[in-house]
Formats: C-alpha cells, structure tokens, sequence
C-alpha cells in the first residue's frame, strides 16, 4: 500500500484546507452539507471579534470624548464681565461729550422722559438724573449724597427694581406732581417708582426704599464730574459703584455681562406711570 486513504476511509476524502491554519488563530469550520459537500463559507471569528472591539471602542470613545467635551464646556465657562469697575465718559444725545452746564440747561428735576446709561455692563442700565431744581425756590435737591455738579444734583441710579428685576420704563423716575402722593417729612414728591409692584426710592437720598416690596436700594454709580474751577473740562463720567447691594439678577455687579467701551451714550425713553402704591 502506498498509505494513501481510500476515499471510502472514515476520515473523509483527504487532509481539508480548512485545518491548514496560522497557529492560533481561532477559525470556525462549516458544516457539511448533504450529499458530503462542505460549506465553503468559513469565518474567521477572531477577525470578527477584532471588529467588534473596534467598533465597540469607537462608540466608546465617540461618547467619552462629547461627555469629556460637554464636561470641560461647563467646567471652564467663558468669563463674562468686567475684572474692576471702568472709567467710562458719558455722551449727550446729540453725540458730543455730556457736561454739567449742558445737564443743567436740559435737565432738571421736572424733565420727565428718562436719561438712561449703561454701566459698567452693556445690560446693567441706569438712570442719569439732574435733581436741580427748575426754578428759584420750586422742588428740587442740591448737594445730595454722591451729587456732582455745580450744586451736587446729578446723580445715577440703577434702572433695575430691587425686588424682582423689573427694569426702566416699568421702574422710571416720577417727576413733581406725577401722582398726588408725598413720602416723609420733607413730603417728598419725586421719586423712582416700580409699576410692577410698586416698590419706590428716594433719589435725595442714595436711593434708599421708600415703599416695598423691595427692601434693598437700587445701586448708585459714582461719577466723576471734571470741575472746570479745579481745571476740568466740565465731562462727567461713571467711575464705580457706592457701597451698595449689587444690581439685581447678577450676583455682583461686575459679573453676568459684557463690559461697556470708554464712553457711552445717554438713551431717552418715555417713562411708564402707574400712581399705585403699596398700602402702609
């Protein structure tokens, strides 16, 4: 015999190529079929499960990294604000720097549309008030706390209720005479008062309450006003914040903004006036 299997040998027809393999390589044979054919259709079970890993890792890595993305995104939010409070010049409607002659001869205590400025973030307004009186003798203040000026009248005041955030014209400054109501010993006639909720400020007086709900006062803003006696050139400008709660709806007045550029121009707006009052 030449030791070659018959083809009726139990073993099959021959040595099959699907055991002719690398050395560990996992390889799955097919069945026979009928008739004694084979199933050529082999897979390699360790090619599938190097794709399974790979694919299975890229979903991995795919959420991993837009988790790790979203992460950091939140971890490291962009800084939004103002590091200190800026020196900024303020600008007349008409474009040309604002001075306390121009507010004397355009604004007074009886003006009723509202001066607004914004300061020292683009969405922190305020109120810019001359509360000189208009004529010899007639309501009026001079020499108010954080006053400049000539007569220490021109005053700024957040355009933001302290109670909950109603901003200018729903809070606006009431001239004398706008509702039949006095506050106090001097029985105060003019005011900043909230429509809101009627929440009302004393503007002789660092804007203290004179009404709730609020029970805070609205933030002051410090101006600088160049005395043309001392040299100046009669400019006024916003120079910082008194020593004051910060602006409602940001945890300090610094932050929750963008800050304003070197100058800014005054806004007029038309007040809303609601004589309702908070009863005693």
């Amino acid at each position: 015999m030449n030791g070659d299997c018959p083809t009726s040998c139990p073993f099959g027809n021959g040595r099959s190529e699907a055991y002719d393999l690398p050395l560990g390589q996992v390889h799955r044979v097919a069945p026979v079929l009928s008739a004694g054919t084979p199933d050529r259709t082999e897979v390699d079970e360790t090619k599938r499960n190097l794709l399974k890993l790979l694919a299975i890792a890229g979903v991995v890595g795919a959420a991993g990294g837009g988790l790790v993305g979203g992460t950091l995104q939140y971890a490291q939010p962009p800084l939004v604000g103002a590091k200190s409070y800026p020196k900024v010049q303020l600008i007349d409607l008409d474009g040309a720097p604002l001075t306390a002659t121009k507010m004397g001869t355009e604004y007074n205590v009886t003006t009723s549309d509202l001066y607004l400025f914004s300061y020292p973030l683009t969405n922190e307004p305020n109120f810019l008030l001359n509360l000189a009186p208009a004529t010899s003798g007639g309501p009026g203040a001079t020499q108010v706390k954080g006053g400049v000026g000539p007569t220490g009248s021109i005053v700024a005041y957040s355009a933001i209720c302290q109670h909950l955030g109603c901003p200018a014209p729903a809070i606006s400054y009431y001239p004398p005479g706008t509702c039949s109501k006095t506050f106090g010993p001097k029985n105060l006639n003019f005011y900043i008062h909230c429509s809101c909720h009627g929440s009302t400020y004393d503007v002789t007086n660092q804007a203290a309450n004179l009404t709730g709900p609020a029970v805070l006062p609205l933030p002051q803003v410090t101006l600088l006003w160049n005395d043309p006696a001392t040299g100046g050139d009669d400019t006024i400008y916003a120079v910082g914040e008194s020593a004051s709660p910060p602006v409602n709806g940001h945890f300090e007045t610094l932050a929750g903004g963008y800050q304003v550029p070197n100058s800014v121009q005054l806004q007029k707006q038309s007040p809303i006036i609601l004589c309702q009052f908070p009863s005693a």
